[in-house]
């Protein structure tokens, strides 16, 4: 038997490349179109951002069920030993509280991990584990090195509005901005919580992606740069933008460019950018 399976959900937002490359499971979680509904690998980004446009009601998103949790574990101990099942923030879904539910049925072989994080930062650490995975460390090594890794990346995107944030209910710790303020294009960055906190904010994209620059800028020093991963809803031109400033600023290659993927989308909307550094 293969010795650790490695887990994630769909809000990780990794590449097919990636998930092939390293052997990625992904349980998807869903979007609803009035009562349309689709598996968040099943739409495309491009094909969400573009009925995201044209509807009139916001999309609603679903969390997986345990027994869709439980249904992957089971099919994967037929081939591996363990499984490493890292997940969204569980201050933002409860995703990680189904995985948990699920667990108890497999007990010691099911390995948790709440990345307290989102999309990038997800698929940043899940690129860490991996690579552990492969260069054969046990599980025990790997999730002390998880909890590590998990403190040194760091998250920020900004948005073109908070209008999806605030419909959708995960505002998180960026009330200031609400109301007569919805017009600016604020930089959040993902706290050590698992919450979205505000960093900063701009009257202009150009500009939030500016800060954004400089915030990963501030927070690089005395660091030293591993990974840098870069995410755009709807916006590739400006997601192209924040690559190169920050590959020239930090002196690092990308190693994921995407698009973000339907279930974040909802929250955030068109325009969003946003990147992750990992650091050492």
């Amino acid at each position: 038997m293969k010795r650790i399976a490695l887990v994630t959900d769909s809000t990780a937002d990794l590449t097919e490349e990636i998930k092939k490359e390293f052997d990625i499971h992904v349980i998807p979680l869903k979007v609803s179109f009035g009562k349309e509904e689709f598996s968040d690998e099943e739409l495309s980004s491009e094909e969400f951002y573009r009925r995201l446009s044209i509807e009139k009601e916001l999309p609603k998103t679903s969390q997986p069920s345990p027994e869709m949790f439980g249904r992957l574990y089971s099919k994967l101990l037929e081939e591996y030993q363990e499984i490493i099942s890292i997940h969204l923030s569980s201050a933002l879904s409860g995703t990680y509280n189904a995985a948990n539910l699920a667990k108890e049925k497999f007990k010691e072989k099911i390995h948790l991990v709440d990345s307290k994080t989102i999309s990038l930062g997800m698929g940043l650490l899940m690129i860490e584990a991996a690579r552990n995975i492969k260069d054969g460390y046990d599980s025990a090594w790997i999730l002390k090195n998880l909890a590590k890794a998990r403190k040194n990346i760091e998250t920020l995107f900004t948005l073109n509005t908070l209008e999806y944030l605030q419909k959708g209910g995960r505002i998180g710790r960026v009330q200031g901005f609400v109301g007569s303020l919805l017009n600016l294009k604020p930089v959040i960055r993902v706290g050590d919580d698992g919450v979205y906190h505000t960093y900063a904010k701009a009257h202009s994209q150009k500009k939030s992606l500016e800060c954004v620059v400089q915030a990963f800028q501030d927070l690089a020093k005395g660091r030293k740069q591993i990974r840098l991963a870069v995410a755009h809803g709807a916006a590739e031109q400006a997601g192209h933008y924040l690559q190169e400033a920050l590959e020239n600023v930090c002196q690092i290659q990308t190693t994921v460019f995407t698009q973000v993927g339907a279930v974040i989308g909802v929250h955030t909307g068109p325009g969003t950018v946003g990147a992750a550094i990992q650091f050492e």
